[in-house]
């Protein structure tokens, strides 16, 4: 067989994947199923998948209508729970769920394929929710990528996190806080799952963002598990999605890196008229602006939105040592073993108060990240953590008297009413504060607090850097 010369070879080259050259046709396979000839078990499959994704899309229960026209909170809580849906017939989050959509999923593909053995829809479908695929999948990624580029969604540890025994928090709320003291990294994440999100905005660089997205979709959804998060359901239906977009170009790109053959161009895009054009813009650009625009900046503005928001008595705020301590009129002397014995004491920069004491806490098991809209339901200081009871207080007009009701609604029958007084020495420098009154049964109390000036390793290594010294 004679060698080929370098002009066939450039010719060849030159005439490029639409030319009749049989070198070329061999290469070609197509992205859908295009002839009546297909299997009909491919096609069955494949149908299935369209219904099962785009049931997966539907808002079927009235959790997605109640949240549609739930203002309350502002825009970012608004958006984010409508960010959130996922149809639910069983429980809140299930894989039961997924079961039932996959069997309303196979009775309609079995109807559509004895009403329909054409393929002249198939195509349109599936391009139809390609689009709307990937907007929902942006909107997801969108909206928890702000909540971490501003820090919201893992803040900072408050005092009486820092004042908690490690091992009396659970492995939720241990992966919170260790996502929360680094938010340099934590806004890192958001920037990556920003990125993600916006090239799914565009058709053309789809595949590009769902390689960004799967792995970071699987580490969450695996970290879910690992760490006893309750979405795991959610951020699994998330990795479904990104799977089947990057389904899309799988086989060209494996073709293209993994064989070195050449890989056919896209060419499955919708063709659209001039006016659906305009309209499709004009879409876009209102996803775009409510998505994007609008929903980072009020997100930014949103601060510390985990915690409670009105302020704590000016000048408090840190750590406390209860020094002295009487029940019903006796003294009980320190000890870890006595369950009413109060240990220590903090004061929040917020209006919380939380005492470390040997009584048992009912664990409030808030899982999943949330934006509340008031106070009363913003517990995540308390969510997943044990060993320490927190009470939001009021004060009186005189600035003396605190009304304290425990925050965790699984012991809402536990207030007290105490009165503060700030000792201070003869040069008016204060000295230690003391909190006395009654409890929720009635029993006097009074405690001696005195602060400690304790610094943090976590704050000091933050000023002194990797290799700086530390004095605590």
């Amino acid at each position: 067989m004679s060698k080929p010369s370098i002009e066939s070879i450039e010719r060849e080259w030159a005439t490029g994947p639409d030319s009749p050259h049989p070198a070329w046709e061999s290469r070609k396979i197509p992205a859908l199923p295009t002839s009546d000839n297909q299997s009909p078990a491919v096609t069955f499959l494949f149908r299935f998948l369209l219904l099962y994704i785009g049931i997966q899309l539907l808002p079927l229960d009235g959790k997605f209508v109640r949240n549609l026209f739930d203002f309350g909170g502002g825009y970012t809580q608004y958006l984010f729970r409508l960010s959130k849906y996922a149809p639910h017939f069983v429980g809140s989050d299930s894989f039961l769920n997924w079961g039932i959509v996959a069997g309303i999923a196979l009775v309609g593909a079995i109807i559509w394929t004895v009403r329909d053995r054409s393929l002249k829809l198939d195509g349109q479908v599936y391009n139809w929710l390609r689009i709307a695929v990937r907007y929902r999948l942006a909107l997801a990624v969108i909206a928890y990528g702000f909540l971490k580029l501003f820090t919201v969604q893992a803040p900072l540890p408050s005092l009486s996190n820092l004042n908690t025994a490690y091992g009396d928090h659970s492995a939720w709320k241990l992966f919170s806080l260790s996502l929360g003291i680094v938010p340099g990294y934590q806004s890192f994440l958001g920037a990556v799952e920003l990125m993600g999100g916006l090239l799914l905005l565009n058709r053309k660089t789809t595949v590009i963002g769902t390689l960004i997205l799967l792995p970071f979709l699987g580490n969450v959804f695996f970290s879910n598990l690992a760490y006893e998060g309750d979405e795991y359901v959610y951020s699994g239906l998330l990795l479904t999605f990104g799977l089947f977009l990057f389904g899309h170009d799988a086989v060209r790109l494996f073709r293209l890196v993994s064989l070195g053959l050449t890989a056919q161009p896209d060419q499955s895009a919708l063709i659209w008229t001039k006016s659906q054009q305009t309209t499709r813009l004009v879409l876009k650009g209102a996803f775009i602006a409510l998505t994007v625009l609008l929903y980072g900046f009020t997100t930014a503005r949103i601060g510390s939105g985990r915690f409670p928001q009105t302020p704590g008595l000016s000048g408090l705020a840190g750590l406390y040592r209860v020094s002295e301590f009487r029940q019903s009129g006796q003294e009980i002397p320190y000890a870890l073993q006595t369950p009413s014995r109060w240990q220590d004491v903090v004061f929040e920069t917020w209006n919380t108060i939380s005492i470390r004491s040997n009584r048992p806490v009912q664990l409030q098991h808030t899982r999943t990240e949330e934006l509340p809209t008031t106070d009363q339901d913003r517990d995540y200081e308390l969510a997943g953590s044990q060993g320490r009871h927190y009470y939001r207080y009021t004060v009186d007009p005189s600035g003396r008297v605190l009304t304290l009701q425990n925050a965790n609604p699984n012991h809402p029958d536990d207030r007290l009413t105490l009165t503060l007084t700030r000792q201070k020495d003869s040069s008016g420098a204060p000295t230690a504060l003391v909190l006395a009154g009654i409890d929720s049964k009635r029993d006097s109390v009074y405690a001696r607090l005195t602060k400690v000036n304790k610094k943090y390793l976590l704050q000091e290594a933050g000023k002194a850097g990797r290799r700086g010294s530390l004095t605590l």
